[in-house]
């Protein structure tokens, strides 16, 4: 071979083991949404029964979507997940539209979002991160005003810089901080829970209470949306199969012990906040937890619960950019993206190229102030994408009767069927009630169809020009 000829490119390493898998499927889910959303979702309802009702068909259908994955995953634990499920069901023209909306708006919406609300939590602490840094006089600003740039969003694309680092010199140094982080968020959303539900300074009459409230199934879907809002996240451990230790075992654990530990949680965070405060005090908080904590051992310790907000968001951050960044790498790897993203860095075997595009894009987003309206626009995209991938358990065991599946969905056929006619009809209400941003969610899925093909077509002549690919090469 002669001296400067180009190596093999570097594969990923399968160096997590179920702990960093479990960690990832928790952290990612519980952010800030368990802080946030039961205060809009007791407006939509009015009742704290139907509340509870709402948090346990969410937390079941994520549960059916978790069972449903594990199998798919068990059987192909690559790189970037949905991506790979779709592209072996329907062609990779699906696989594709999956990857184009992850990075572009869902995935690097999710974590500006996440680092938007770190910041803000800050503020708490240093008021001066809310101030304006600048104001660009150009009508690009969210709902169209003035571009306005916060010392905040200069901070939130420092932790995600900085998160990006830590993943970028390894998955294990990610998985593992993914892990401690994790861990203590448990240990602070327990100290809630216990402190709200036996400090003695609640009333379980508060249960029984009812506030005016948006009436029938327009109530009950649009609280349902809130409630897989804080759900989401529990299918990100599949993006980085290629990266865990037996995955044929551990993928299923990690699915289905994560997302049955979050549905406890968070409806045990419930009991305690409405223990301690009733639905119409809830219903006008905007920090649920901090005011729980605020009634029973004052201003103090709804600072402490402000820390265990930025621990929890911390977490699910550094578990979207470390899942988020091997989207774009399995595209690239495929043709469908930049051909940079595909480079797996030598030294640290992680797709580092791929981090360093994610979060650049990411950082965008964050100045761009856009990002609350571009996850808004894309929750209808990717429950699309969600369904189809749910529905391709039944087309691959059609098409691919011989892949090997390690795990079978429990409750076959019952337990899919029941996860894609629930999200068939979430998709329904959605688009009903919210259609411009369903419209425009799909408007920006649309985007990436010419892509597709521009990219295809460069793919196909660099083939026939018998020329390598850019995976082919070391950094």
């Amino acid at each position: 071979m002669p001296q400067h000829a180009p190596q093999p490119n570097p594969g990923l390493r399968r160096v997590l083991g179920v702990w960093s898998a479990v960690s990832i499927v928790i952290g990612t889910v519980i952010g800030s949404g368990i802080f946030l959303v039961p205060s809009t979702m007791i407006r939509y309802l009015g009742s704290v029964e139907k509340l509870f009702v709402v948090w346990i068909v969410a937390g079941l259908l994520s549960l059916f979507g978790a069972l449903t994955y594990a199998e798919l995953a068990a059987a192909m634990p690559e790189a970037s997940g949905e991506y790979v499920y779709l592209s072996a069901a329907y062609g990779p023209f699906w696989g594709y539209l999956y990857g184009w909306t992850q990075f572009w708006v869902a995935k690097s919406g999710s974590i500006a979002t996440l680092a938007a609300g770190f910041y803000t939590y800050l503020t708490a602490f240093f008021p001066v991160l809310g101030t304006s840094l600048l104001v660009i006089p150009l009508h690009i600003g969210p709902g169209g005003h003035l571009l306005e740039i916060h010392y905040g969003q200069l901070v939130a694309i420092g932790i995600i810089s900085i998160l990006g680092a830590v993943n970028y010199v390894g998955v294990r140094s990610g998985g593992n901080l993914q892990v401690v982080v994790t861990g203590i968020k448990m240990l602070l959303i327990a100290g809630i829970i216990v402190v709200g539900i036996f400090a003695g300074k609640g009333d379980f009459s508060h249960f029984g209470e009812h506030i005016p409230a948006v009436a029938g199934v327009a109530g009950f879907f649009a609280a349902m949306v809130s409630a897989l809002w804080a759900y989401d996240g529990w299918n990100n451990v599949s993006m980085v199969s290629s990266e865990i230790r037996h995955p044929q075992r551990n993928l299923p654990r990690a699915l289905i012990l994560g997302t049955s530990v979050v549905i406890a949680t968070y409806l045990l965070v419930n009991v305690a906040y409405f223990h301690v405060l009733g639905p119409s005090q809830i219903a006008a908080s905007h920090r649920v937890a901090a005011d729980v904590m605020s009634v029973i051992h004052g201003r103090a310790a709804a600072g402490a619960v402000s820390i265990a907000v930025l621990i929890s968001i911390f977490a699910a951050l550094n578990g979207s950019i470390l899942s988020g960044a091997r989207v774009p790498y399995a595209m690239a790897r495929d043709g469908l993206f930049f051909r940079t993203a595909a480079v797996v860095n030598a030294k640290y075997q992680t797709p580092g190229n791929s981090m360093i595009l994610l979060c650049g894009w990411s950082s965008i987003v964050v100045l761009s102030g856009w990002y609350d309206d571009l996850y808004n626009f894309v929750i209808f995209g990717s429950w699309i994408l969600y369904l189809l991938t749910a529905i391709s358990v039944f087309v691959l065991r059609r098409k691919k009767p011989d892949l090997p599946r390690p795990y079978h969905v429990i409750g076959y056929p019952v337990v899919p069927v029941l996860f894609v006619g629930v999200a068939a009809l979430l998709l329904v209400s959605t688009l009903q009630t919210r259609p411009r941003e369903s419209l425009m969610g799909l408007g920006l899925m649309a985007l990436g169809v010419p892509f597709y093909f521009f990219w295809k077509k460069r793919s196909a002549a660099l083939v026939s020009k018998n020329l390598p690919s850019f995976s082919d090469f070391d950094e």
